[in-house]
Order: structure tokens, then sequence, then C-alpha cells
């Protein structure tokens, strides 16, 4: 018996790994070819999470990776679920359909909202800790981004008892006080979304966050500082750019004072997504540089966020970014050992390589590289999925072609 199931967990592997490198006979993968294995990619890494949450059996089942083998990471099950979610979420709210990925998504939408039920019932086995300082902002804001992202889907369908559980667990985390840094925007993502939901939220913890990357924390050019000082690694856009753009377009919505800086973090937003494109060389790769670089595709969180919200440059055609971003997910999530044998994620960068990381990250940290899959939220009919293969920046210019000049904002 474990013969024959190590050996369908062999082909299982070997079938995923067959797909992803699936392309078009030409040797260009078309944008229905691609969306595929952006799906299969995010299904594979999500359904471990979302299928034990759902069954109750997470904490039993997770496994605990990590260099701090002596402190128990007892958050790392909030981490796993609440960024599975945030990156989940876009797709999940396409809603389901009579399409092979529309059924999918009901699967998956089903499921997300059973173990979000879980996660925050106190009777539950798999009942998560909001509250215990200090991690526990960090994930309930990821969750809160999610549930922004899909107010239909997650939301809509959540049962009024669940609802209700949810708004608890969201505002035990205001005895947590954020560190002076992008962690002030996970106070500020939390509010706006018990804005949102509720129509209540506590003033100082929404923009405090907003008023300090405005006025103090910009460094230019559309990139700002994690504090104080300036750090070059990926946090703009794990973090800063996306919550701070998502926290101002809920302001917007509910006409709260400081909401007119959203036009100016747009401007921002778009040109750091430019960037974020053209980092991303011609064969997929892109700088290993800064902390948590074991989130993998998840330094491209701003990147797929911009072409989620149609906020792209003009000198950056939706498609080419559907086009560098397969690449770099047919490279990361194909490498050896990037899964164990249960289909956990392992910790690393292309592959496994827990030396990479840092003390504070687990197997559940890890689980962030979803936020690159988020422009999957773009229905396919969407130019981003329709157009056909399109080269990125530095694959032309590294094949001598045409590019524009890159111009600071």
């Amino acid at each position: 018996m474990k013969n024959n199931l190590k050996l369908l967990l062999v082909l299982a592997a070997t079938c995923f790994t067959s797909f992803i490198h699936a392309a078009s006979p030409t040797g260009k993968a078309t944008g229905a070819e691609e969306r595929q294995v952006w799906v299969n990619t995010l299904v594979k890494i999500a359904d471990p999470v979302l299928t034990h949450l759902a069954q109750g059996t997470l904490k039993a089942n997770m496994p605990q990776e990590s260099l701090d083998t002596k402190r128990g990471h007892q958050f790392s099950h909030l981490e796993a679920f609440g960024r599975t979610v945030c990156g989940i979420a876009p797709w999940l709210e396409l809603g389901p359909d009579q399409t092979p990925e529309g059924q999918l998504r009901k699967k998956y939408i089903d499921l997300t909202v059973k173990a979000l039920a879980n996660a925050v019932n106190p009777v539950s086995p798999d009942y998560l800790n909001f509250k215990t300082p200090y991690q526990p902002l960090v994930d309930a804001a990821f969750l809160a981004l999610g549930i922004l992202r899909a107010p239909t889907q997650l939301w809509g369908n959540l049962p009024e008892e669940s609802r209700t559980q949810l708004i608890t667990e969201l505002k035990r985390t205001r005895g947590i006080k954020p560190f002076n840094s992008n962690w002030l925007l996970f106070a500020s993502t939390i509010e706006a979304t018990l804005l949102e939901l509720t129509g209540e939220y506590e003033p100082s913890r929404l923009l405090h966050g907003v008023e300090t990357f405005r006025d103090k924390w910009y460094v230019g050019d559309g990139t700002y500082g994690d504090g104080p000082e300036y750090h070059a690694d990926y946090y703009n856009s794990f973090v800063i750019q996306p919550m701070l753009t998502e926290t101002l377009r809920v302001m917007e919505k509910h006409h709260i004072k400081g909401a007119e800086f959203l036009s100016t973090q747009m401007k921002r937003f778009t040109r750091y997504a430019e960037q974020q494109e053209r980092l991303i060389s011609p064969e997929g790769a892109y700088p290993v540089i800064g902390r948590s670089i074991v989130y993998r595709v998840g330094a491209f969180h701003a990147l797929s966020h911009a072409a989620l919200l149609h906020a792209l440059p003009e000198t950056v055609a939706p498609a080419q970014v559907r086009c560098a971003l397969t690449a770099v997910i047919k490279r990361q999530f194909s490498a050896p050992h990037t899964f164990d044998d249960k289909g956990w994620l392992r910790i690393g960068f292309a592959g496994s390589q827990i030396e990479m990381s840092e003390t504070y990250i687990n197997t559940g940290s890890t689980y962030l590289c979803t936020f690159g899959f988020v422009a999957l939220g773009l229905p396919s009919s969407d130019p981003f999925w329709k157009d056909g293969f399109t080269p990125w920046t530095s694959l032309k210019a590294w094949n001598g072609e045409k590019v524009e000049a890159d111009h600071a904002l």
C-alpha cells in the first residue's frame, strides 16, 4: 500500500511538472494555457491549507519547518490561512460557473468559507489565535485584505454567526501595537476592512499608517522606506504598496478625510509596478535580495495587484506582465523539493532552501507566495489573458529589440 501511494505521488508530481512546462506547438503558450498553469499551481499550493482547515485538521497535520527549532510557531496556522486567502481571494471572487475552472472555483469557495468559519469558531479544534502579540496582527491583516478582495464569495457566503465571530477576532487585534514599520499598514488594513464590513473603525489605527507613509517615509520614484530608513528588499511589494492602496480605496469609498492622497499613491503604485516588471529577466529570474526572499513569487504582489486593478503604466502591456510572471511561476514551482510528499510547501526560493530564510519564517509563512497570483482575479476575457504572447521588457532588451527609455517618476 505504501509503495502504491508513493508511486501515485510521484506520478502526480510528474504530471504537474509536465503541465507547468506545457506550451502550444509554436513554443509560445497562449493566454489560456498560461492561465491554466496559474490555476493549477495556485490550487496545488492552497489545497492542503484550505482542505485541512475546512475539516478542522490543520493544526493536527500541518508540518512545522523553521530554522528556529526551539520556539513553537504557535501562529503558523493563521499565517498559512491568512496568506492563502489573501492570494486566492481575487480568483474566488469571480464566482462559480459551468466551466471546469468555474467548478474548481466553486470547490475552493466552499472550502475557504468552511475554513474561515472554523478559524474563528472558539469550539473548533482549529480555532486560530488573533490576539496574542505580535504576529496575529500581520496575518489577521492579510486575511482581512482577502475578505476585501472577495466580498461576494467569502463574506457574502459566510454564515451570520461566523461573520460576527470574524468581526470579533479582527477587533481583538486592536490590542496589538504595531511596530514602526510596514506593520503600521496591518492595523490600517484591518480598520479599513472593519469600516467596509460594519461601518465602524478606529480612526487612529486607520490613519496613522497612511499618514506616516505619506508624510515621512516616501523616498522617491515610487518607493517607500520600510520605516525611517530604506531597505533593499521586496516589502514595498509584499505589503506596503498593496495595503496602502487598498486602505485608501476603502477610505475614498467611505469619504474619509485623507483619501485624496489616493490619486498620488496610484501614480507611485503604477511606477513601482513598472519597475517590478523590468526586474524579471529573460529566463524568468529576478534579483535574490533582501529578507523574506523565500516568499517566492509573492515578491511580485504589487505587479500582479496593479494588473488586477488595471493600474499598469502605458509602457507595460497587460499580456507582457502575464508572460513575465508565468516564466517566474514555472521556474520556481517546478524546482525539485518545492513541496513535501504530502503537498505542503517547503521553505525555499527555488526548491527546499531553508538556509535562505530568517528565524521568524516557518511553514505557514511561505504561503505568502500566493500573493503573486492575484491577477487571476481578472476574467479570461481580459486582455491580460486574452492577448497573445507578449515579450516583457528585459526579454526584448536582451534580444536587441526596441525598448523605450525608463524615466523616474
